[in-house]
């Protein structure tokens, strides 16, 4: 999910003070790039991508390499203050990172699951967020070409997470009152702990 971008307990982002300085200084250097909660483009809704050129090859390629130095899973456009639809994920460390343009979702599943999901522009911040368990997505790649996608488990819950983020959802939308606040206290802490 955006995020770590989306986490499941037993991937959620590690303790600054756990990684290895080198892994650290390039986390830190990427997070700077994301937008964090209360910037408006958080809000706003991409626009669709309408040019598929070498630009939008390289910015998705960006946005790779900077998800994977933030030890992201995923993360949208919007994230890095770019207002169209495109998204980068890669749910499984084993597989290459995907960019999806324009991703649409054609279905999604009764069934549900609940896991916790942190976001990298809500540092610090788990919360659990009940959603569809599979989905099947239509999207085009970075070249203009359609892609279809079922997914299920952690790649699907990672694509909505995304995709939230392309309507201007986030996971603090999706949880009871209740957690919104413990989670705003949550990220109080983090920044205090940051600032430190």
């Amino acid at each position: 999910m955006s995020e770590l971008d989306v986490a499941e307990p037993e991937q959620e982002e590690e303790q600054p003070e756990e990684l290895d300085p080198e892994v650290k200084a390039r986390r830190d250097e990427a997070l700077a790039h994301v937008r964090k909660l209360g910037d408006p483009v958080l809000r706003a809704k991409a626009l669709p991508v309408e040019r598929f050129d070498r630009h939008l090859a390289e910015e998705a390629e960006r946005m790779g390499a900077l998800m994977d130095d933030a030890l992201g899973i995923g993360l949208a456009a919007t994230q890095v203050g770019v207002l169209h639809r495109l998204l980068v994920y890669r749910a499984d460390p084993e597989q290459p990172i995907r960019a999806l343009a324009n991703p649409q979702i054609e279905w999604l599943s009764e069934e549900t699951d609940v896991a916790a999901e942190g976001c990298l522009s809500i540092p610090g911040v788990h919360v659990d967020v009940t959603r569809p368990a599979r989905l099947r997505v239509s999207a085009q790649d970075p070249t203009g070409a359609p892609i279809e996608i079922e997914a299920e488990g952690l790649e699907a819950r990672v694509i909505q997470h995304e995709i939230d983020h392309l309507d201007g959802v986030l996971i603090l939308d999706r949880v009871s009152k209740e957690q919104r606040k413990q989670a705003m206290r949550e990220l109080r802490q983090a920044l205090a702990q940051r600032d430190a």
